[in-house]
């Protein structure tokens, strides 16, 4: 029999972390087990988790040291004992039939590996953005990665990449993989399922975009360098960084060459190169230019972090050898 963890990262929102643990409650198909990562300076989360009401939920909690999500959701994946681990986040409210849905898909095909969906977003009671995307989860030859969770429609189909809010593994497909800990950041740490779902498509695991599995989300407050809509070049720098990191590591040697050509020429508006720079700088003035410059830094920051890497990994295969390590 199949079973299901819920992984629940959660810092500092206790009012957004009810509204999911109620909308879990609701599930036709009910989790197995639920995960909550806590900071351990997080006051507020752990006063309300004493009161709150767990009684219809196989809840536990998962106190951890280190900020950011990839520690917290490295020390859920450490104690996960499901078939199945379904991550979300604490603003979110998954739909009564997610878990279902879910369990659907990696029973019906043994070569899923990982299944998502889309992403509501809303500020209140109002759809956030509207407009539908067929174009979802994407990562083009050259380096462009198309996202658009939130607004995808259509059949179910192969993706590159899922959402963190709304995204679920074959935990026999992750062969005890890692989030990675060179992401940068000290909360969202964006980009950080990039580097994770990659390595699953790369491996031969079908990675799964169906738009009816899907998740009401309220973006909430971050309490870190990264405010969403406002612009901070350390947030800037670092989500570039973490993108740049991931696509190094997939990508194959040419394309590598091809990506870093077009990252600095072009780029993207989240990842300036000299034409977007271009492009941006009648509407935007100075913050064109900041952006600019905190992409360039995040790209070369990307490129010496997996250079560091390849050197040791190239190091341990050609001149380390078993005798050589006690």
């Amino acid at each position: 029999m199949t079973s299901i963890t819920v992984l629940i990262p959660t810092y500092r929102r206790p009012l957004d972390l009810m509204r999911c643990l109620e909308a879990l409650k609701k599930q036709t198909r009910q989790a197995d087990e639920v995960l909550v990562t806590v900071r351990d300076i997080d006051a507020e989360t752990w006063t309300f988790l004493q009161t709150f009401n767990s009684d219809s939920l196989p809840l536990r909690t998962v106190t951890v040291k280190v900020p950011g999500v990839v520690a917290a959701m490295n020390a859920g994946l450490d104690v996960a004992q499901g078939d199945i681990v379904a991550t979300t986040d604490d603003d979110a409210a998954p739909h009564a039939d997610w878990l279902q849905r879910i369990e659907a898909y990696f029973l019906s095909d043994s070569s899923i590996g990982a299944v998502g969906g889309r992403d509501w977003q809303y500020i209140g009671t109002q759809i956030k953005e509207v407009g539908d995307r067929f174009c979802v989860g994407r990562v083009q030859w050259f380096g462009r990665v198309i996202g658009n969770h939130h607004l995808g429609v259509g059949p179910a189909r192969e993706v590159d990449v899922l959402k963190g809010v709304n995204m679920s593994f074959r935990f026999c497909a992750l062969k005890k993989m890692r989030y990675d800990e060179r992401m940068l950041g000290t909360g969202a740490q964006v980009h950080f399922e990039l580097a994770f779902t990659l390595p699953l498509r790369r491996a031969g695991w079908k990675i799964i975009f169906d738009p009816l599995v899907a998740v009401d989300h309220y973006p909430a407050q971050r309490f870190d360098e990264d405010q969403r809509d406002n612009f901070n070049h350390i947030a800037w720098s670092n989500a570039v960084h973490n993108e740049t990191l991931a696509l190094l590591e997939y990508f194959s040697s040419v394309q590598r060459i091809v990506f870093v050509v077009w990252a600095i020429l072009i780029g993207t508006r989240e990842a300036l190169g000299f034409v977007q720079w271009l492009r941006l700088l009648p509407s935007e003035g100075k913050l064109a230019s900041k952006k600019w410059l905190a992409s360039l830094r995040g790209r070369i920051q990307g490129w010496q972090t997996w250079q560091q890497h390849y050197n040791l990994k190239n190091f341990s295969t050609n001149y380390l050898h078993p005798g050589d390590v006690q």
